[in-house]
This record gives structure tokens, C-alpha cells and sequence, in this order.
């Protein structure tokens, strides 16, 4: 994992970790699918200011109808979706336990890279993977009501990890350039939320109940936490070559950090169960970052890997 993948990916985990915080903070209130088509447009308006001022905007006449497709597809399915639900067990969990439950996407990534990108997967991501699996049953068995609604935040969590971790592999392979394709993507997203408030008759009741902190909050889920973000993350993850499972181990600090925020911030208490179920989610995960860091260092030092055999 070179040092530009590492430097984008922590900065997007720092973004990342207030995410879950900010959204139930404003979720109080608004509907989860009106919070994703606000900042889903404020994050789009951003990017395009952005790549307006650098001259990005100019790659636009690049690309082919049937590649913005592709990009529309993309951010339906990887952002629209997977928000959709991560909101859905947002507004039915506790911020930290359905954002401990949605970091199963780096997993996902590993699985995915893989099946589509055919990255090697040795036996300490399989080991990382069966902790990541064994933490999220813990959490699912330690909720305080495993029925109703609390399963319903439990299974949008996890699809929703399944959607983000086949949407990044698939975002990779695309190899397009990721200030564009990212304008496009949450520019659809924020169509398609729009689509289904106005549909559900739901979009003239929201904007009634908006408050400064509100648009504050999605200013901030908008462009830090998703614009900047996910571009931040998406360029990582192609610096990052055919390591890709390496540069998804960086996310696993979100759960942690994102567990400190939600306890100072919305004074919500941490169960012994969910503190169990991150140790063993990011536990494996930080095992195979620290070998892999150890393996490259190695390489770099000429040394040879059979202290590390791939299975």
C-alpha cells in the first residue's frame, strides 16, 4: 500500500467517523430519504464548483453516453441504495451499532476484489472475515430488541455493506476519472431520493420542519463527509493497485472513532455487546494490515516472503 493511498484513505476515515453522528443528530426530525437527496445535492454542487475551478469539467466530453450510464448505474445501486438503507438502520439503531454493523463493506471488498478484480485471498483475510461476520452476529444477538424494527436496522445495514463493497470494486475496475464520475453518481443519487420523496408526498412537509441545524448538518453529510469522502476514498483505492484489500483495512477506524463521537456528542451509552462485536470486527481486519505492512517493508528491504506463505 503506497503513501498516497494511505494519506487519502485516513482522511477519508476521519470524515467518515462523524458521519453516523451527524446523520442520527439530524434525523431526529427529517426523514432519512429527504437528508440523502439534500446533501446528496449539496455534495454534487460542491464537485462541480471544484472541478469547475480546476478544469475537470473539460474531461466531461471524454466520456461516451453509454460510460455516463455505467456512472448513473453505479451511483443508483452504490450510493442511492446503499445510503438508503445505511439511513434506514441509522433511524432504527443506535448510531454506533448500525455503523458498526455497516462496516462490513471492507469485507466486502475483499470478497469482491477477489471474484471481479481476481485478487488473491490468503488465510488471514478469510480468518479477518469470519471476525467481521462473528462481531456483526454479536451486535444482532445483543440488541436490546432483536425483533421489529431492530432487525429491519440490522438487515439494511448489512445488504447495505454488500452494496457499497460490490460498488467500490466495481468503481475501481471503471478506471474513470473519480472527480467526474463522483459529481455524476451523487448527482444521481439526489435525483433518485428527490424521485421518491416527491412521490411519497412527503417533499413539501420536510422543508417546513428545516432549522439552521439542519442545514448545517447537511452541509456537513453533503460535502465533508460525502463528497470529499467518498472521492478521497475512491482515489485510494485505485492508487492502491492490486492491494485493494489492504487499503479496505484502513476503514475498519471508523467504527472506533465513530463509537467515541457517538458517545460524546449524542450521549448515547456503548453496550458491552457492541465494544465485543467491534473488537472482533476490526480485530482480524488489523491483523491482516499489520502483516501486510510488514510484507512490503520486507519487499522493499529485498527481503523474501516465506515468512508470510500465501495458502
Amino acid at each position: 500500500m503506497n503513501l498516497k493511498s494511505y494519506i487519502y484513505g485516513s482522511i477519508a476515515v476521519l470524515l467518515w467517523s462523524t458521519l453516523a453522528p451527524a446523520t442520527k443528530y439530524v434525523l431526529g426530525d427529517i426523514s432519512s430519504m429527504f437528508v440523502l437527496a439534500l446533501s446528496s445535492l449539496m455534495g454534487t454542487l460542491f464537485l462541480f464548483f471544484v472541478n469547475l475551478i480546476t478544469g475537470k469539467l473539460k474531461k466531461m466530453k471524454e466520456y461516451t453516453g453509454k460510460q455516463y450510464l455505467v456512472m448513473a448505474g453505479l451511483g443508483f445501486f452504490g450510493l442511492f441504495v446503499y445510503s438508503g438503507l445505511y439511513y434506514h438502520g441509522l433511524g432504527t439503531l443506535a448510531a454506533h451499532e448500525a455503523c458498526i454493523l455497516n462496516y462490513l463493506w471492507p469485507v466486502m471488498i475483499m470478497i469482491f476484489s477477489a471474484v471481479v478484480l481476481k485478487e488473491r485471498i490468503d488465510a488471514m483475510k478469510v480468518i479477518a472475515m469470519l471476525c467481521a461476520f462473528a462481531g456483526v452476529v454479536i451486535l444482532s444477538w445483543g440488541s436490546p430488541s432483536p425483533g421489529g424494527s431492530a432487525m429491519s436496522g440490522i438487515l439494511a445495514c448489512v445488504v447495505a455493506a454488500v452494496c457499497y463493497g460490490l460498488f467500490s470494486v466495481l468503481n475501481k475496475k471503471s478506471g474513470y476519472d473519480q472527480n467526474i464520475a463522483m459529481m455524476v453518481m451523487w448527482g444521481v443519487t439526489s435525483l433518485c431520493a428527490f424521485i421518491y420523496c416527491i412521490a411519497s408526498g412527503s417533499l413539501s412537509g420536510q422543508w417546513v420542519l428545516m432549522e439552521p441545524r439542519h442545514w448545517a448538518g447537511m452541509a456537513w453529510i453533503g460535502i465533508a463527509t460525502n463528497a470529499v469522502g467518498y472521492l478521497l476514498w475512491a482515489i485510494a483505492l485505485q492508487s492502491a493497485g492490486s492491494d485493494t484489500s489492504s487499503v479496505a483495512v484502513i476503514a475498519y477506524m471508523t467504527p472506533f472513532l465513530s463509537l467515541v463521537v457517538s458517545a460524546v456528542f449524542l450521549n448515547e451509552k456503548i453496550e458491552a455487546t457492541a465494544v465485543i462485536a467491534l473488537v472482533f470486527i476490526i480485530g482480524g481486519i488489523l491483523a491482516v494490515s499489520i502483516r501486510s505492512m510488514v510484507k512490503n517493508r520486507r519487499n522493499a528491504q529485498g527481503g523474501v516472503e516465506k515468512d508470510f506463505p500465501e495458502e
